[in-house]
């Protein structure tokens, strides 16, 4: 028997994390079990893959030419959440969940295949992506989400913000920031995402490698991350995925991004600013833009 295929940032994550390795193992039966589930013909997965997940082409008995996502359970329950805001979103910008499985062991969903499937990030320069992604935000921000309890915000926000604080306590002095950035950049990031006054449903991983080329529609958001709170958060990743502009002018990309999304430019810039405190152990990138964009 051929060994099951193991995509390479999937293989990268088990290296470092035992769960994720002792998984791994048990893949091949779950495969087969929703393959039989859902009478699917399985292809190999695509790659690099995700850091969680495995993912692959497969076929329907219909001929239909769908994906297979097969996830890892954390505890937070994100991807209860991922296939809860697909179904809502219902393929209105994203690619459509046509079924979904969970136990303690995995979370399945049968999704739409985006054809072609080129990443927007190989299609299309910076300017152009930022036009799309935020186009995209806003179709999805106009869905109502009351029917569903996600998660709020502020809770996600609280566990970065105690994982920042732990990781810049145990980095050695170069890889910190000013411990009065730091200190500002966490206040501003625990501040506002109860100062909003909108409250939508969230991608908050959207960017320009979750974003692909489809018949249906020109562009579709995969792998969802969804979250409710303020809008003006969610143009952050694709901003952080930018890193040539963001290093020459932060502020500038902010406010592109703010006025093509319909925001504040200003809350737009504090989100950056306390995101790149957030993100700036042991990156230089962040701890300058976060410099650039301190308050006064």
């Amino acid at each position: 028997m051929a060994a099951f295929p193991v995509p390479a940032n999937l293989a990268d994550t088990a290296a470092r994390e035992p769960g994720i390795r002792d998984w791994i193992a048990e893949l091949p039966r779950t495969v087969a079990g929703l393959a039989d589930l859902w009478s699917l013909r399985v292809g190999d997965p695509f790659q690099p893959g995700g850091q969680c997940s495995w993912v692959a082409p497969v076929t329907a008995a219909d001929g239909a030419q769908l994906v297979l996502k097969v996830a890892f359970p954390f505890p937070g329950g994100e991807e209860r959440d991922e296939a809860a805001g697909l179904r809502l979103w219902d393929g209105n910008g994203t690619a459509r969940l046509h079924a979904v499985r969970s136990d303690t062991s995995f979370v399945a969903m049968l999704l739409e295949r985006c054809v072609p499937g080129t990443p927007l990030g190989e299609a299309l320069p910076g300017p152009q992506q930022d036009v799309v992604v935020a186009g995209l935000l806003r179709r999805l921000w106009a869905q109502p989400h009351a029917g569903y309890p996600f998660r709020p915000l502020r809770d996600m926000c609280a566990a970065w913000a105690a994982e920042f604080e732990a990781g810049y306590a145990a980095a050695a002095a170069p890889d910190q920031i000013d411990p009065g950035l730091a200190r500002a950049g966490m206040a501003v990031w625990r501040e506002l995402p109860d100062t909003s006054d909108t409250c939508v449903l969230l991608v908050t991983d959207l960017h320009a490698a979750n974003v692909l080329a489809a018949h249906r529609m020109p562009w579709l958001v995969i792998d969802p991350k969804p979250y409710v709170g303020d809008p003006a958060y969610d143009v952050l990743q694709h901003m952080l995925n930018c890193d040539e502009r963001l290093a020459a002018d932060p502020a500038a990309l902010a406010t592109r991004m703010a006025e093509l999304a319909g925001l504040d430019a200003g809350r737009v810039r504090q989100w950056l600013f306390a995101r790149c405190v957030q993100e700036s152990v042991c990156s230089p990138l962040m701890r300058a833009v976060a410099r650039r964009l301190a308050p006064g």
